[in-house]
């Protein structure tokens, strides 16, 4: 089989990487219009290549015509949380999608029980369709939900396998193990200060889109030739921001859209 046969083999995988991960960032940023926090940090994703499909097939003897259903994580989707209790909440996002573009086949829960090695997620095996040119297919697609703090050590995790050939030695396993149980204090003691963390993120989100809409319509100020009005509202939002009183911004915000307003109906 040659590069032809596996590009075009491939072509599928890419698309269902391509629109799985924009359809879970775009879950992402509408959780941040309307000022509610998002259980989805940040989602990345992946096509396996030629190279490592073929170690699988080697390893493992995969027949090459049972290809698509054997090894189920040619196209690979890694979705990463501030806690714990937020890889739950992706799940069952992902479980409403079920008969619309997302069928659980398969889940692999290692957060209740994790591997040997220490290592924490959870997986899902899906069923995506895509639509080619070919026609429609339906592919399979693993989706790997973790913290921020167990995608770290999987990395390393994942390094060292490479490095060592899936044989790393006694000494580093054990350190390995003990930097797993420290990373699972970690997220313990996040999701410990987790109401108050996701608080100061709301109150964050709030300030940072009053602070867009006053200076958007400021700028329209000036666009208007109300320069002098402009100046004004600058003045005040300074003294506001630095005192970072959201009462008196939010008052600002609503004196400013009122202002602008009244001078474009003037006009």
């Amino acid at each position: 089989m040659g590069t032809k046969y596996w590009q075009e083999f491939l072509i599928p995988y890419h698309q269902a990487v391509d629109e799985i991960v924009l359809k879970f960032t775009s879950l992402k940023e509408q959780y941040e219009k309307i000022g509610e926090y998002s259980p989805i940090e940040s989602v990345y994703g992946r096509v396996k290549s030629v190279a490592s499909i073929l170690e699988k097939i080697n390893k493992y003897g995969v027949d090459i015509e049972a290809l698509e259903e054997t090894i189920q994580d040619i196209a690979g989707i890694r979705i990463m949380c501030q806690f714990e209790e937020d890889i739950y909440e992706v799940v069952e996002l992902i479980r409403k999608r079920t008969n619309c573009d997302m069928d659980v086949v398969k889940v692999k829960d290692y957060l209740n029980e994790a591997k040997p090695s220490g290592y924490k997620s959870y997986h899902l095996i899906i069923r995506y369709p895509v639509f080619c040119v070919s026609g429609k297919q339906s592919i399979l697609v693993e989706i790997q939900i973790r913290t921020l703090a167990m995608n770290f050590w999987s990395i390393i995790e994942h390094s060292l396998n490479y490095k060592y050939k899936e044989n790393i030695p006694e000494a580093i396993k054990m350190r390995l193990i003990n930097a797993a149980n420290a990373v699972n204090e970690v997220d313990r003691e996040m999701s410990s200060i987790r109401e108050e963390i996701q608080s100061a993120q709301r109150l964050f989100g709030i300030k940072s889109s009053l602070v867009t809409s006053i200076l958007d319509n400021i700028g329209h100020l000036y666009k208007l030739n109300h320069g002098d009005k402009a100046s004004h509202y600058e003045k005040i939002f300074d003294d506001l921001f630095a005192q970072e009183d959201i009462i008196q911004l939010i008052l600002l915000r609503k004196e400013l859209e009122s202002e602008v307003n009244k001078i474009e109906a003037e006009v």
